[in-house]
């Protein structure tokens, strides 16, 4: 039997948190394949959700990013594992230190982001790399800042792209645009995603459009803070973070993602997969997912006004709107379905076909 130990930070609710648990949902198919998920940080909501799928989780319960108990704590349980596959920069540091006393298991890491700062977790990346037989990553923009900045040999890197399973979202696929023009959020509410410059093109789009804010995060106070300020309690809401995207979907006519960066946005592709027109910035990771007036809109980033623009026309071109829907479908079918993106996880473990099923 293959025995392979999925590392993360933490399992909260969140964009890399859901890609593990859907790998492990898909790879894990006793008694061929075991597959069972470690973090660093307490246990958390996606935790329940790999547990009530029968797949076995470790929190090792740092109690903050320098807690060095976590390396004998994983110490404790890597040696029953063949493979040990990290997502996230403390987890890639950690199974690098793990790899001086476990040197027969297998390592691969994953990197998930282009945020360039905080500068040193790239040099920390640079480092943890080095322990690592391949680094995964889901874009060529994330390659690209690997590469650069963290000085992953080109040779190292395989590029998977993060996936969905289309048919969970069909029901969502036809149903009519609200009364209420609603505009969606879905993510962490932290300084990366500059929510503030969404709630600005909001107010510039007038009484008639809502806005939904999924997620939680450091920004949250500040951002409640903003609202009361321009007088938006009425058409801003919080929902906090939800389980399912699904949930907020179906809640919302466009998505926006006004993010400085992003490594990939798994969002974009469940919005598109939902028949959900996509606004986003014009960044890294983002642009390999939308092409602009195609399967969604590009806007440059740190312009409401240009923002404002592009959920004006997602919301209103009828003719403009169902182009967008009908390509994003099509792209999600193409590239982001996990019929596609399994097999190369698959190669990349050495691991026999499997249905991709969870």
């Amino acid at each position: 039997m293959r025995r392979i130990l999925l590392l993360i930070t933490d399992l909260q609710i969140g964009g890399t948190p859901t890609v593990v648990r859907e790998l492990a949902f898909r790879l894990h198919r006793p008694p061929m394949v075991r597959v069972d998920v470690a973090c660093l940080a307490p246990w958390g909501p996606v935790a329940d959700q790999l547990s009530a799928h029968d797949i076995a989780v470790t929190a090792l319960n740092a109690s903050s990013a320098a807690d060095v108990r976590t390396l004998p704590r994983l110490l404790r349980i890597l040696p029953q594992y063949d493979t040990l596959f990290s997502f996230l920069v403390h987890a890639n540091a950690l199974a690098a230190a793990a790899s001086v006393f476990c040197p027969n298991v297998r390592y691969i890491q994953a990197i998930q982001t282009t945020q360039p700062c905080p500068r040193w977790h790239w040099l920390v990346q640079a480092a943890a790399q080095l322990a690592a037989e391949r680094i995964v990553v889901p874009s060529q923009s994330v390659a690209n800042a690997a590469r650069d900045w963290s000085h992953v040999p080109a040779e190292k890197i395989v590029v998977i792209p993060n996936a969905v399973e289309p048919a969970e979202f069909q029901n969502l696929a036809d149903r009519p645009i609200a009364d209420l023009l609603r505009v969606g959020f879905i993510g962490r509410l932290d300084p990366i995603k500059r929510i503030p410059d969404l709630l600005a093109a909001v107010r510039l789009l007038g009484p008639s459009v809502h806005l939904h804010l999924f997620g939680d995060g450091r920004e949250r106070g500040k951002l409640e803070e903003l609202v009361r300020r321009d007088r938006l309690d009425s058409r801003v809401m919080f929902h906090g973070a939800v389980p399912r995207p699904l949930d907020a979907l179906a809640m919302i006519d466009v998505l926006v993602l006004p993010s400085e960066a992003e490594g990939f946005g798994l969002v974009l592709i469940e919005a598109m997969a939902a028949a959900v027109p996509v606004v986003a910035t014009n960044v890294p990771g983002t642009r390999d997912v939308v092409r602009d007036g195609v399967n969604g809109l590009l806007a440059p980033v740190a312009s409401p006004k240009l923002l404002a623009e592009r959920i004006d026309r997602a919301l209103h071109d009828n003719a403009l709107r169902q182009r967008l829907i009908a390509a994003g479908r099509a792209e999600v079918a193409a590239r982001f379905s996990w019929t596609t993106v399994l097999p190369m996880y698959q190669e990349l473990l050495g691991l026999p076909s499997l249905n991709p099923d969870p």
